[in-house]
């Protein structure tokens, strides 16, 4: 029986995901927007391409959950996207609600499906969509580091001239400006990016990754990236579906690992199909550790604020 996927959000991040999943043979897909015709305009017209690129999988569209009934994956994109000068936490209550309504569906048509959160601001989407499903820890995760580390690992590559597959890059923390990428542990080909590159380069290189997103923002205007994260969240899909067990970072609810407690953050984590089968805890510096408590609380205030207005 072949694999379903449904894609919540067929703007332009849930639009690309649909057409990298089908692209790569990965599933069926189901993609869902309240705009009516979007949905089924966008999955027809990926259908359509099926025949020149080379794949048979389903596309289709839909303003209800009925059609995604007995998804495997539902990965969740839906909300309003950044515009310039917006923190991703200023989107924290209207996408709230967004995030809230959509997961109540997926649960009662999916009930066994692996939910892959995209929607900022991202830790808190995955603690309301948890909430909400009241699905196990494994089952809910946010997609965030794979494209922090992508941005990162991108930048170091410009910076040293070397192919990116070289570069190595590890970043911890909620996915944002308090994000926590470990340059003691990234590395080009094994080589230490300590040994390659000076402080203050490092330095730099970590702040546009930390800020990759608003980089792109500016310069678009009128929306936001989509290329990488749809990208990121297909990685994801990918090693579900294969049980690839590919080790990624991930934001995972966390119960007591990194002496952390109730809270999504980004971490290193196995991904099979089981969704997350295992996460890494790696020993940290002091004030490695400390920047990601620093990150941590970051992301407990927005659920705090949630919490308050009755999403507990």
């Amino acid at each position: 029986m072949r694999k379903k996927v449904t894609v919540v959000g067929a703007g332009n991040v849930g639009a690309t995901c649909a057409m990298r999943i089908a692209g790569k043979e990965l599933a069926d897909v189901v993609l869902v927007d309240v705009a009516e015709g979007i949905p089924q305009g966008k999955g027809l017209d990926l259908l359509q391409s099926g025949p020149v690129e080379g794949y048979d999988c389903s596309v289709t569209g839909s303003n209800d959950y009925a059609p995604t009934a007995g998804s495997d994956i539902v990965v969740i994109t839906a909300g309003l996207a950044r515009k310039p000068g917006m923190s991703r936490d200023d989107l924290l209550m209207a996408n709230f609600e967004v995030v809230k309504s959509v997961t109540e569906q997926v649960a009662r048509h999916s009930p066994e499906a692996i939910l892959v959160l995209v929607t900022n601001p991202l830790d808190a989407m995955c603690w309301t969509a948890m909430k909400a499903s009241g699905f196990p820890r494994n089952r809910v995760i946010g997609m965030a580091g794979v494209l922090d580390t992508a941005r990162f690992r991108t930048f170091i590559a410009a910076e040293l001239n070397v192919a990116p597959s070289n570069v190595t890059a590890v970043v911890l923390g909620g996915h944002g400006d308090t994000m926590v990428p470990l340059v003691r542990l990234s590395s080009v080909s094994g080589i230490p990016l300590t040994e390659l590159l000076d402080e203050a380069t490092l330095a730099r290189l970590v702040d546009r990754a930390r800020n990759g997103g608003a980089e792109i923002v500016k310069y678009l205007k009128t929306g936001s990236a989509y290329y990488a994260p749809s990208a990121a969240a297909v990685e994801m899909v990918e090693s579900i579906l294969k049980d690839q067990k590919k080790v990624l970072p991930c934001s995972a609810y966390l119960q007591g690992e990194y002496g952390l407690n109730g809270v999504f953050v980004g971490v290193p984590v196995k991904l099979g199909s089981q969704g997350i089968e295992k996460i890494y805890e790696l020993k940290l510096e002091p004030a490695e550790a400390a920047a990601l408590a620093k990150s941590a609380a970051a992301v407990q205030e927005l659920i705090e604020i949630l919490k308050q207005k009755g999403g507990n």
